[in-house]
C-alpha cells in the first residue's frame, strides 16, 4: 500500500512538473515541454514562434497540441522520417500560422494531406531532407496534391529538400505538383542543390502565375530548358552554379522580354557556369554589353578552353575584349598591307606603260604649253 502512494505521489509531482514546464516556456501543453514557445521580434514584427529545435522528436504527435495563437512554427533538427496526415491534427485550427520551418529533419515521404487547415501558411520551408520521389503514384512526395491545402503560400523553399540521385525524378514530377496543388500566391520559389539537369515539360513554371523569384542554383541545368514567356511576373532567376556552356540567341531574346514585362525588369544571376570560349560566348558578351537585364557579377564571369586534357580559365570580358582587339589590330595590319600592295600595283603598271602613256598624254602637254605661251604674249600686247 506504501508503494502504491509511493508511485502516485510520483506521478503526481512529474505531472506537476511537466505541466509547470509547459506553462513556464509557454506552450501550455507537455507534450511541447523541450519546446520554446513565447513572442519573438523577426523580420520587424512580433510572432508567436513554438521553436522545437534539435528536441531529438521521432514524429510529430506534439504537433496537434500546438497553441492556438501560433504564428511561426520552428520543427528543425529532428528526426521524423515520415509526415503522415494531418501533422496538426484532424480538428485543429490555426488559423494565425503563417510560416513552418521543417529543415533538417531526415523527412523521406510526404503523405498525401500531411498539412490539413494551413490555408493562412505563407512560407513553408523543407529544406535540407531526403524527401523521395516515387514512381507508383503511392502516398508520399509524388502525391500530386501535397501542397493543395497552401492556399495562400508565397514562399515554398526546397533547397537540397530531396534525396540524392533523384533529380531525373523530381524534374519529371514538379509540374504535376505544381499543376494540382493551385499556388496560385506563390512569390518566391527555392529548388538549388537538388541536381536537377532536364524538366519533363518545358511549362514546368507556367502554371504558378504569381511567380516572381526563381532559385535554381546548384543544379545540373545544361541550357534554359523551361520556358519563361509564360511567366509574366518574373524577375530574378539565379543559375548560378549548373552545367551552362552557352546560350542561344532564342535564350537571349526571352531574357530580353522578360525585362520588358516587369516593372522593375529582370536580374540573372549566372555566375559559376562553365560556358565555353568560343563564337557563342562572343555572341553572349556582346548581349550583355547592349541588354537592359541585370546581370549580377557580369565582370566576373568566366569562360573555358579545354585543352590536353585540361581547362583553361579566362574571365569573359578579358576573352571577348582581347579577342576584339587582336581582330582589330588584324584588320589594321591587313589594310596597310593591302593599301601599299595597291600602291605597288599602280606604280608596275605605270612603269611598264610609260612609253603608251607618254605618246598619249605628250599631245595635251603640248597643247597646254602653247595655250600658256600665247596667254602670256597677249598679256605682253596689253
Amino acid at each position: 500500500m506504501n508503494h502504491v502512494k509511493v508511485l502516485l505521489i510520483a506521478l503526481i509531482i512529474h505531472t506537476y512538473l511537466a505541466t509547470t514546464n509547459a506553462n513556464v516556456n509557454g506552450c501550455h501543453s507537455p507534450l511541447l515541454k523541450d519546446c520554446n514557445c513565447g513572442r519573438v521580434y523577426r523580420e520587424q514584427r512580433t510572432f508567436f514562434v513554438v521553436n522545437c529545435t534539435n528536441t531529438g522528436f521521432h514524429d510529430t504527435s506534439m504537433l496537434e497540441e500546438l497553441p492556438e495563437e501560433t504564428q511561426w512554427l520552428v520543427f528543425t533538427g529532428n528526426h521524423v522520417p515520415i509526415l503522415d496526415s494531418n501533422v496538426f491534427g484532424e480538428d485543429v485550427v490555426l488559423n494565425n500560422l503563417e510560416v513552418i520551418d521543417m529543415t533538417n529533419n531526415g523527412i523521406r515521404d510526404v503523405r498525401g494531406k500531411a498539412f490539413h487547415r494551413v490555408m493562412n501558411v505563407k512560407r513553408l520551408i523543407l529544406n535540407h531532407n531526403n524527401i523521395t520521389i516515387s514512381e507508383n503514384d503511392d502516398e508520399n512526395f509524388h502525391h500530386p496534391r501535397v501542397f493543395s491545402n497552401f492556399y495562400n503560400l508565397e514562399e515554398l523553399h526546397l533547397t537540397n529538400a530531396f534525396a540524392d540521385n533523384t533529380g531525373a525524378g523530381l524534374a519529371e514530377d514538379l509540374h504535376d505538383i505544381f499543376v494540382n496543388s493551385n499556388l496560385t500566391k506563390l512569390y518566391k520559389l527555392h529548388l538549388e542543390q537538388n541536381e536537377i539537369k532536364n524538366f519533363k515539360d518545358e511549362s514546368v513554371f507556367c502554371d504558378l502565375p504569381n511567380l516572381h523569384d526563381v532559385y535554381l542554383g546548384s543544379n545540373d541545368i545544361p541550357n534554359l530548358n523551361f520556358n519563361i514567356n509564360c511567366m509574366k511576373r518574373l524577375r530574378y532567376i539565379d543559375l548560378e552554379q549548373n552545367n551552362i556552356t552557352k546560350f542561344t540567341q532564342k535564350d537571349l531574346d526571352a531574357f530580353d522580354r522578360a525585362n520588358q514585362r516587369h516593372e522593375d525588369g529582370l536580374t540573372l544571376d549566372l555566375d559559376g557556369n562553365p560556358f565555353r570560349c568560343d563564337a557563342a560566348v562572343k555572341i553572349f558578351y556582346g548581349w550583355l554589353m547592349k541588354t537592359k537585364v541585370h546581370i549580377r557579377n557580369v565582370r566576373t564571369l568566366q569562360c573555358q578552353t579545354p585543352r590536353y586534357g585540361r581547362r583553361f580559365i579566362t574571365n569573359l570580358t578579358n576573352y571577348a575584349e582581347g579577342k576584339h582587339a587582336r581582330f582589330s589590330k588584324a584588320l589594321t595590319i591587313l589594310l596597310v598591307v593591302l593599301t601599299i600592295v595597291f600602291l605597288s600595283l599602280v606604280a608596275a603598271f605605270a612603269y611598264i606603260r610609260k612609253e603608251s602613256m607618254k605618246n598619249k598624254l605628250s599631245p595635251i602637254f603640248d597643247s597646254i604649253t602653247r595655250k600658256v605661251h600665247y596667254t602670256h604674249i597677249e598679256s605682253q600686247d596689253v
